[in-house]
């Protein structure tokens, strides 16, 4: 893009939430400066607040981006797919996701974090029950096979924040149950 050329507030919008998922990634809610996340998005500190009226209203959006993007990764994997097949192709879609975007990871784990807040706690559930929803509507499966599969992605949530598959310890190598291996078991 050449410096003449002058982005909409829609784009810019958009550059701030990278940019936001960046930084919250890494420092939460409480722990990152609008400052920051202005200087990463290549925009004043004045703008970022015309285009969010507060450094919450960043942090929900952020998030909402975040479980919208894990949506579609869904969506687009189990495309044409039921029952287990739908859901081991999801499984290893995320699984894909997560280790590529570490950032959209830890963006996850800091929305939990910050539950506390009634804001970021609704933006939170209302991600995580789309998620659960589509899973639902997509495979087809009985509500048992959703728990338990919700219940994996959870512990995978944790063991690549870990970065388990780096570590040497047994207790790392054999933190995943027997009947977990191979079935939700994302692909590196």
């Amino acid at each position: 893009m050449s410096p003449a050329t002058r982005l909409s507030a829609d784009e810019r919008r958009r550059m701030v939430l990278r940019a936001a998922v960046v930084e919250f990634a890494r420092g939460g809610l409480d722990g990152t400066s609008t400052e920051t996340i202005a200087q990463r998005a290549g925009i004043s500190q004045p703008y970022l607040f015309r285009l969010f009226p507060n450094k919450k209203a960043l942090f929900v959006a952020a998030v909402e981006r975040c479980f919208q993007q894990v949506l579609e990764t869904f969506e687009e994997a189990a495309e044409g797919l039921a029952g287990e097949d739908a859901m081991v192709a999801i499984a290893n879609a995320y699984g894909k996701l997560i280790t590529d975007d570490r950032d959209l990871l830890m963006l996850q784990l800091q929305a939990y974090a910050a539950g506390n807040d009634v804001d970021v706690r609704a933006a939170t559930r209302t991600g995580y029950g789309h998620l659960w929803q589509a899973v639902q509507r997509i495979s087809g499966v009985d509500d048992d096979a959703i728990r338990q599969f919700f219940a994996y992605g959870m512990l995978w949530n944790t063991v690549a924040a870990m970065n388990l598959d780096e570590y040497d310890a047994p207790w790392a190598q054999m933190c995943l149950p027997d009947d977990m291996r191979g079935k939700y078991q994302p692909k590196n």
